[in-house]
């Protein structure tokens, strides 16, 4: 299948349920619905700095103190000043605030710069009441979980996140130490959880599978409780590759049998009679990560309704070389306006894409345009 329509197919599932979170259990979550003000902000006429209170150019009186969230307001006259710290609500009859470092002291008299409106932060200056602060399909990062509750939140809608299987087939993995004759450790097991967790999902601890069918059917099957499957190895058609032939014997229905992409092309993505997703990946670490860059993350995007993030459009060198029918994936980093490769990107080494601002992908025949870029998470 095209590289693009692969995609596409990944992008096509139907996002997960709606719940209510409370505002600080919510990080990392989509939201469902914007995020609306539920009240002016500022919620009344408060100072913007520590200072005084004036209703009228000086000299002043010293006329009582006002704190934020400890006193009433109270009044302010002519020739008056009130003390008052920064977010108290300004007395009535208040024309401007006046700096502490900015007013002077004698014979009893405060003086200093009358700005009329000055360090005053009007009621519904900054949002009023019922404005969409937040749009559906945005990441509730932590400075959205602050405006959140600064807008008087304490639930917000969002996409359930969804929950991932990890498994890792291969015999001659180890997950430790230096591996011996015939041994190679595992990088997928390492990388996959963090790469799941940036695109909104929650990765159960990767569980190692052995190379024998039964073992694999036995551990699709005992991921029940996952929304999504990932089996990492165990994707191509070699002898000790049986998740096509596990997924055949379970009913599954194959939406994408392979890619035509290089590195990565023995991908699938499959859905399980319960209608669950499962994700192959290759074995090849750099293969693997084209590979989740092209059909997983695009899914779990899809399960969270996350707005689609772009990696954007850059000139790429031209000095590489398309291929003549399959889309290449480049590990790239900026150089000015365009982008140039990395290197050290061979189907089993993570070197360059660990090095690298983004994947670019080449499509077939590509004579020079720009090509598109897959973000990466963030160094």
């Amino acid at each position: 299948m095209p590289w693009r329509l692969a995609r596409a197919m990944a992008a096509a599932a139907t996002p997960l349920d709606v719940m209510d979170l409370p505002v600080g259990e919510a990080g990392g979550a989509v939201l469902a619905g914007p995020v609306r003000a539920r009240a002016d902000l500022p919620a009344f006429d408060a100072a913007a700095m520590d200072g005084y209170a004036v209703a009228g150019p000086g000299p002043w009186r010293p006329a009582g103190r006002v704190l934020a969230g400890r006193t009433a307001p109270g009044e302010v006259g002519a020739g008056e000043a009130v003390e008052i710290g920064t977010g108290a609500p300004v007395p009535y009859g208040t024309e401007a605030v006046v700096p502490y470092e900015a007013v002077t002291c004698a014979d009893g008299r405060l003086r200093g710069p009358f700005e009329p409106g000055r360090h005053i932060r009007r009621q519904g200056e900054d949002c009023r009441a019922d404005t969409k602060v937040v749009p559906a399909g945005s990441v509730v990062t932590p400075v959205v979980q602050g405006l959140a509750a600064s807008v008087g939140q304490d639930l917000l809608r969002v996409r359930r996140r969804p929950r991932v299987a990890v498994l890792v087939t291969g015999d001659e993995l180890t997950s430790s130490g230096l591996p011996g004759a015939g041994r190679v450790r595992d990088a997928l097991g390492p990388m996959l959880p963090g790469l799941i967790d940036w695109v909104g999902g929650r990765a159960a601890p990767p569980v190692r599978v052995a190379d024998r069918k039964a073992a694999l059917a036995d551990a699709i099957a005992g991921a029940a409780e996952a929304d999504v499957v990932v089996v990492c190895g165990s994707s191509s058609k070699g002898a000790a590759d049986h998740l096509r032939a596990v997924l055949g014997a379970a009913d599954a229905e194959f939406l994408v049998e392979s890619v035509a992409c290089r590195p990565g092309h023995p991908q699938l993505l499959a859905r399980l009679a319960d209608g669950r997703p499962v994700v192959g990946l290759p074995g090849n670490p750099y293969a693997a990560l084209v590979a989740a860059l092209t059909l997983l993350t695009p899914l779990l995007g899809a399960l969270t309704g996350r707005l689609a993030a772009s990696g954007g459009w850059a000139r790429l060198d031209p000095r590489v070389t398309a291929h003549p029918v399959d889309t290449r994936v480049l590990a790239v980093r900026r150089d000015g306006a365009r982008v140039v490769p990395v290197g050290r990107d061979r189907p089993g080494l993570l070197w360059g894409a660990a090095l690298a601002d983004a994947l670019a992908v080449v499509p077939p025949g590509w004579r020079g345009e720009e090509v598109e870029l897959l973000g990466l998470p963030p160094r």
